[in-house]
């Protein structure tokens, strides 16, 4: 019996590699087993090496395991580039059709089942993705009737004798299997809890947030990977009142999101770092205009183009300091997929508090990594509009013009939806005075350059770092952000049975960053690793700046496109010592 399994299916894009491993999790989900999933895919639309690992635990996972049990083949490519992940007692399940070749250089077992052939036999090579699912129950002795539900679900659209034959398919796998196995030893899971939980992944959470925090209006451009947040709200915005526009670029997302929150809707735009570049100028009109607006930028490879669908954790200069001139801005990070679904909704809270743009940064791993997520609390989610007037304004002398960018004490002029009556102001870009009129006065310049960073001096966010940090005296602080928080966990665990003092601190606010609190963890320890996924070093460069501490800091990076395993992470913290 093992409570824990890394399970990957890999071939070439477009053989149903993500179905595979779609049905298969979401099946040991509804069991009540931890997941958590990755998929490796290449940038475009069929072809190209293509796999999807998931690991499945009956306790919590945060991120990908270090080795693997099963690898599912459907072609010679994913033997050859995935073989060495396996342990010696890691099976290899791979279709005949191609006359599988096991390298020398691994102890696993190599199962060669006929997927192809018996998926043509039952009517057609495309049910070869759940002959391979029959195949694996056979080895995790698993009763193949835990995925008749799911199978009902995606096939039943299609007919019921549909669903049969994909049963067929998972039955004649696993029976195939059963017999070439011949009594040999099966990795069986421990019973799970049975406990329901979802299991999506971040752009879901985000898009789920979004709703719950109000927004009813996107404006957004596809790019991988933050298109899924514009799919989902597509289906669900105009049900609420709400909408989604596909526009022709980012620039005009951007700019149709600030108006949108100029009339007094909630909205919100989302891209990755090649699209947030083209949507500066217009963060930075909504920075001096002082309008409301929510921006998620999912990072990934870079730069250009760079590496579309792989991990990267490169733009956090880029969302601090990417706009011309300076202006008050709000960068979230959230880490796990539960925090990304309250930080979205926060993200609308803030944005019309300060009024000033807010940036939820995620990275691909976190954005389209699977896993599983314990029950949402809707009652946790409030709204929160900030100095928007609801009521009637009074009437000002001279038919004068309101104050909106008024100088106050905490830098947070009121504001007006556009109609209000005694409510008429300018609005532009250049420079202006309390009531919107552009000024080029020396004098207003700094009041309103002072006016608007005071908003955010004395910003309240809640955890803006998450600590671990049991230690008052450390031998090691580890930091990170966004989606490397299981990875650390996990090596934390190991360093400490190594008989290391370890502290734990995951960067949940990057700007303004948390200087005072993380002041007190760099202070208290003997040495700082910082874990990130680039090739500068950015969020240690971000603590030097903030922080000090440039003696005790190092920079544990990696920028290969892949996401930081617990077993690198725990490698490199130890050779700091």
């Amino acid at each position: 019996m093992i409570n824990q399994l890394s399970w990957k299916v890999g071939g070439q894009q477009g053989e149903g590699i993500e179905s595979t491993g779609e049905i298969f999790s979401i099946a040991l989900n509804r069991l009540g087993y931890y997941l958590y999933g990755y998929r490796h895919f290449s940038s475009r639309i069929k072809g190209g090496h293509t796999n999807n690992k998931i690991r499945v635990s009956t306790t919590e996972v945060r991120s990908i395991s270090d080795d693997l049990d099963i690898l599912v083949a459907f072609d010679q490519e994913t033997i050859d580039v995935n073989y060495k992940e396996l342990h010696e007692k890691g099976v290899i399940l791979a279709d005949a059709k191609f006359d599988p070749k096991k390298p020398e250089d691994t102890q696993a077992a190599l199962y060669a089942v006929p997927f192809t052939e018996m998926a043509t036999e039952l009517g057609t090579s495309l049910m070869k993705n759940m002959v391979a699912i029959g195949a694996t129950s056979a080895i995790l002795d698993l009763d193949i009737q835990v995925f008749e539900e799911v199978v009902q679900e995606i096939f039943g659209r299609k007919g019921q004798q549909v669903v049969d034959k994909n049963m067929e398919a998972i039955k004649a796998g696993y029976e195939y299997t059963k017999e070439k196995l011949a009594g040999a030893e099966t990795m069986q899971l421990e019973k799970a809890d049975g406990q329901k939980r979802l299991f999506m992944i971040g752009n879901d959470a985000i898009a789920m947030g979004a709703v719950a925090g109000g927004c009813r209006f996107m404006a957004a451009y596809p790019i991988t990977p933050a298109s899924e947040i514009m799919e989902y709200l597509i289906k669900k915005l105009p049900a609420l009142g709400g909408t989604v526009i596909q526009t022709e670029d980012e620039i005009a997302a951007a700019t149709m999101a600030i108006g949108a929150n100029y009339g007094g809707v909630r909205a919100i735009t989302a891209s990755a770092g090649p699209g947030l570049s083209l949507k500066m100028e217009a963060i930075g009109l909504a920075g001096i205009t002082e309008t409301p607006i929510v921006i998620v930028d999912t990072q990934r490879g870079g730069p250009s183009t760079g590496l579309p669908t792989k991990q990267e954790q490169s733009d956090l200069m880029a969302m601090i300091y990417g706009t011309h001139g300076e202006i008050p801005k709000i960068v979230m990070a959230p880490s796990t997929v539960q925090e990304a679904f309250y930080d979205a909704a926060e993200a609308f809270n803030l944005a019309e508090e300060y009024q000033c743009p807010v940036i939820v940064l995620t990275d691909l791993q976190l954005s389209l990594g699977k896993q599983t997520v314990e029950p949402l609390n809707f009652d946790k989610v409030e709204i929160r509009r900030g100095k928007l007037a609801t009521e009637e304004l009074p009437e000002i002398e001279n038919k004068g013009y309101f104050k909106r960018y008024e100088v106050t004490e905490d830098g947070v002029s009121p504001r007006v939806i556009p109609g209000m009556k005694n409510g008429i102001h300018h609005v532009t870009g250049v420079e202006h005075d309390e009531t919107g009129k552009p000024s080029e006065s020396a004098a207003n310049r700094i009041a309103q350059m002072d006016k608007r960073f005071r908003k955010i001096s004395n910003l309240k966010f809640d955890t803006p770092i998450h600590k671990n940090a049991p230690h008052e005296e450390a031998d090691l602080l580890i930091v990170g952000f966004n989606s490397t928080r299981g990875a650390i966990e996990e090596a934390m665990g190991r360093l400490e049975k190594d008989g290391l003092k370890v502290n734990h601190a995951h960067v949940r606010l990057i700007h303004p960053f948390p200087a005072e609190e993380m002041m007190q963890l760099v202070n208290s320890a003997k040495k700082v690793a910082v874990i990130e996924n680039n090739a500068t070093g950015q969020l240690a460069n971000i603590m030097k700046m903030n922080v000090g501490g440039h003696e005790k800091i190092h920079k544990i990076l990696k920028y290969d496109g892949n996401p930081f395993l617990p077993q690198e992470v725990h490698t490199k913290c130890k050779e700091l010592f």
